[in-house]
């Protein structure tokens, strides 16, 4: 099984909510947020002696395909892909499920940014997960475990588990919740959150789409190694929940034993960075006085709070954000009022 096992990263996203360092060229899998690694190198390290490089794909898009290169040396350079039209997770997906060209193939898809410290927990229950593929014709996933009433992630509504800790069904995609609804979720324990981490036989995501997205079958079945770029630019634009995974034939959920964040916002610094005594989470040059529960970044200039809380603050050499916590989530709706070369 082991040499019919492929992975592709996910990486073509803008990471809005992360501006001003998030950029169209350098988003946030791109940014060393959390350490001396990008988030997508981080991404990648966490398969090594697990799937051999040559087996593993990033696909992108053009205007960041040579910053991911840049960050990836250690892959093979055809390995970045860059796709040629924006058209959402969907036929990106169905690219992944062709590139191998063998129904047999075993494909994981992955996010480029989320974060995992357990990676050995990680590596394992993805064995699993590409074995619980192989063995049966169903689609896997991973559940997380939610522990808080999370209105920033979409959840699945899971089935009944089945005896000696097998894959469970998931009956229901269910679209980022209110409140109300997250705290009901996460009192029920029947619903987990949905990391967006898939793995499927190619046959098997074939057939659906045969079933389902005829574009993305017809795709798949006439991929041609030196052409697909046109055909792909020509595949509507729909993310692979809508078009396949809500109503696949069976979808089944691995609960995760390992540690799961997407990294949202600026507010999943601190859950990452640590806090001093007051709150702060401080990177860089940033002096204090009277002020708790802030976030600083500083990427060269020196920030000064005095008698704040509860701020997001963040310097780059051209732009300054300043937003209060709760609207970490929103900053993606200031982009339509950000000039151009700043966006």
């Amino acid at each position: 099984m082991e040499d019919r096992c492929h992975v592709f990263i996910l990486a073509g996203g803008s990471g809005e909510r992360f501006w001003p360092m998030s950029r169209s060229h350098t988003p946030k899998h791109l940014l060393k947020l959390l350490g001396e690694q990008t988030l997508l190198e981080t991404t990648v390290r966490r398969l090594e002696g697990l799937i051999p490089w040559e087996r593993v794909f990033v696909l992108t898009n053009a205007a960041q395909q040579e910053a991911a290169r840049a960050t990836l040396p250690f892959l093979p350079e055809k390995n970045i892909i860059a796709e040629p039209a924006k058209r959402d997770t969907g036929p990106a997906c169905a690219l992944a499920t062709a590139l191998p060209g063998d129904p047999d193939a075993l494909c994981a898809l992955l996010p480029a940014d989320a974060m995992i410290h357990n990676t050995g927990a990680f590596r394992s229950q993805l064995r699993e997960a590409f074995a619980t593929a192989d063995a049966q014709p169903a689609l896997v996933t991973f559940a997380i475990p939610p522990t808080t009433p999370s209105t920033a992630f979409g959840y699945l509504r899971l089935g009944d588990p089945p005896p000696q800790g097998e894959a469970i069904p998931v009956l229901r995609f269910v679209e980022k919740p209110d409140l109300p609804t997250a705290v009901h979720y996460l009192r029920s324990g029947h619903y987990a959150w949905n990391a967006g981490i898939f793995i499927w036989k190619a046959a098997t995501f074939l057939n659906e789409c045969e079933r389902l997205a005829p574009p993305l079958a017809k795709f798949i079945r006439e991929f041609h190694g030196n052409s697909w770029q046109e055909h792909f630019a020509q595949l509507p634009k729909i993310s692979v929940d809508y078009a396949i995974l809500e109503q696949a034939e069976t979808v089944l959920a691995l609960r995760a034993l390992f540690d799961w964040d997407d990294v949202g916002s600026w507010d999943a610094l601190p859950r990452h960075l640590g806090h001093d005594e007051t709150g702060n989470t401080l990177r860089g040059s940033v002096a204090l006085h009277e002020s708790k529960n802030n976030i600083a970044i500083s990427n060269g200039r020196h920030i000064a709070l005095c008698g704040v809380e509860n701020l997001v603050v963040v310097e780059t050499p051209d732009a300054i954000l300043v937003c209060h916590r709760d609207a970490a989530q929103d900053i993606k709706r200031l982009h339509a009022g950000i000039p151009e070369p700043l966006r």
